[in-house]
């Protein structure tokens, strides 16, 4: 079970579950066509090319698992994540207006600079966490942003980085301190850009 919240909560999905939580606090319809270009803008840029990219750094040795890079293989995807964010959030219309979403996605390419930065110092800040921490205070964001009372939700976000962190024990693939600084991250890559439109 452990395994399994490793890659469901992978941090490349993070950004897809953002849009969802978005679409659903806002109320919009997932059928609606801009809802649906939307998630496709996101999918193409956060997910489908980055998986794609990782298959090819895998057929050609460069990286050896999904969930386990180490230090010197988190590099570069790291670096494209963040261009990815950053030309998303550059030329889709949508999200230029919508607030809430460009500087989630900002806070995204904050969080992505971080970690990369933390890799030439040879510190391996776990992804996971910032993931799963971006989508907590994002959650609080949109409950502030909307109007909405999100506790019931921000308990099921706790529920799940409790689970994530747990997972990433279990498999061995961080430590503790590493686990904390990608929450820290997270949660204040996040916040640090609230007053720009709370």
């Amino acid at each position: 079970m452990l395994p399994l919240i490793s890659y469901v909560f992978h941090p490349i999905f993070i950004s897809v579950y953002g849009v969802i939580l978005y679409l659903w606090f806002s109320e919009a319809t997932l059928f609606s066509s801009i809802a649906f270009l939307l998630l496709i803008q996101v999918s193409i840029l956060t997910l489908l090319l980055p998986i794609s990219i990782y298959f090819l750094l895998k057929a050609i040795g460069n990286v050896k698992s999904f969930t386990e890079a180490t230090i010197s293989e988190r590099k570069f995807p790291i670096f494209l994540q963040a261009l990815f964010l950053l030309l998303l959030i550059s030329f889709s219309g949508f999200i230029k207006e919508e607030l809430v979403l460009y500087y989630f996605f900002s806070g995204g390419i904050i969080s992505s600079i971080v970690a990369l930065s933390a890799t030439f110092l040879n510190f391996k800040i776990s992804l996971h966490m910032i993931g799963i921490a971006s989508l907590f205070a994002f959650v609080i964001n949109l409950g502030v942003y909307f109007g909405i009372n999100t506790i019931s939700i921000l308990a099921v976000v706790i529920v799940l980085m409790g689970h994530v962190a747990s997972s990433r024990l279990y498999m061995k693939s961080h430590t503790v301190v590493e686990l904390f600084a990608g929450t820290l991250v997270g949660i204040i890559s996040q916040f640090v850009l609230c007053p720009l439109y709370l």
